[in-house]
């Protein structure tokens, strides 16, 4: 009974942290960073991806105009993709 409970309370701290780690992608950016929209794959967002999104991990396409990662700053207006060019704001389409 003693294994069973302290199981589960492993797998519910575990399920507690869990959002915390996926938005902490930005972590590995050494120094200053910035939000840079409409760079992040489908999926690979670090946060805001829309309407019926949650968060972190949920944008639905690449390149996603409203959904946004990590960058350092400074960089993000000089990153191009197949769509066009990252932004510092949310990109319309």
């Amino acid at each position: 009974m003693k294994t069973s409970l302290t199981l589960a309370a492993l797998a519910a701290g575990l399920l507690a942290a869990a959002p915390a780690l996926a938005q902490d992608k930005g972590a590995k950016i050494k120094g200053p960073k910035e939000r840079c929209y409409g760079i992040s794959l489908a999926g690979k967002n670090d946060c805001a991806a829309g309407p019926g999104t949650t968060c972190a991990g949920t944008s639905t396409k690449d390149y996603q105009g409203n959904a946004w990662t990590y960058v350092a700053k400074g960089t993000c207006t000089s990153i191009k993709t197949p769509v066009g060019m990252g932004s510092l704001t949310e990109i319309k389409t």
